[in-house]
């Protein structure tokens, strides 16, 4: 049995939040957008990435024949072309939307996950990221598309430089920045007892894997306060 929990804070920084999350037991689809851009745009950014992931999913779910605007992928799963699709959508209609004045450059980094069965399907844009903790270890699912992440295959930066690098927020790819984008798509085989997570770089910015491992593998002590409560 799947189950499924979404929570934002806007933290102490900011007074707008511009984060938004989408948790859609009927159709599989998970996801959570972290909008940029001036005034509200960030956030209506990130609205309109999860709603028209939403829309597409739902739509490919339900009705047997649909439009492919982009064409099929022939080494992508049907899920995986889905989520592709969806994907592609949420950039057209973010890149439009940038085009009015108060709107104009926002955009949203994007990960969404497409559950169908025991087969996790991963599609993201930017930083915000998919982990996974199966027999107590933590992995990251996804690349990120940051200019440190590339310094770093390049060997250019180490692991420790990065977290402290003044160019560690600077993003290469996001939703609605370009007018075309390209996804990465990757699909895992679920086992019982393995715990997803998708977050944006507000979570794995402020704590390292090993604090986000350790809230999301429960100790004994943990259990054991669990079961007197």
């Amino acid at each position: 049995m799947l189950e499924a929990y979404g929570q934002s804070d806007v933290g102490r920084r900011r007074k707008l939040n511009e984060d938004s999350f989408l948790v859609d037991d009927s159709t599989g689809l998970y996801s959570v957008c972290d909008g940029m851009g001036g005034h509200n745009a960030g956030e209506v950014a990130s609205q309109m990435a999860v709603e028209t992931l939403q829309s597409f999913i739902e739509k490919s779910h339900r009705e047997k024949e649909i439009t492919w605007p982009y064409g099929l992928d022939a080494s992508l799963s049907f899920d995986g072309n889905r989520l592709r699709t969806a994907l592609k959508l949420a950039n057209k209609n973010v890149f439009g939307a940038g085009a009015r004045d108060d709107l104009q450059g926002m955009g949203t980094t994007a990960v969404a996950a497409l559950v169908s069965a025991n087969v996790l399907t991963i599609g993201s844009a930017g930083d915000s990221r998919c982990y996974l903790v199966r027999d107590g270890k933590l992995s990251q699912l996804t690349r990120d598309d940051s200019w440190v992440s590339a310094a770093w295959a390049e060997g250019i930066l180490s692991a420790q430089e990065i977290e402290k690098h003044p160019l560690r927020n600077v993003i290469t790819k996001a939703i609605g920045a370009k007018e075309s984008i390209e996804v990465e798509i990757v699909e895992h085989q679920f086992q019982n007892g393995d715990v997803a997570l998708l977050c944006s770089d507000g979570l794995h910015s402020m704590i390292n894997d090993e604090h986000i491992q350790r809230h999301l593998v429960p100790s004994p002590r943990r259990c054991r306060r669990r079961r007197r409560s």
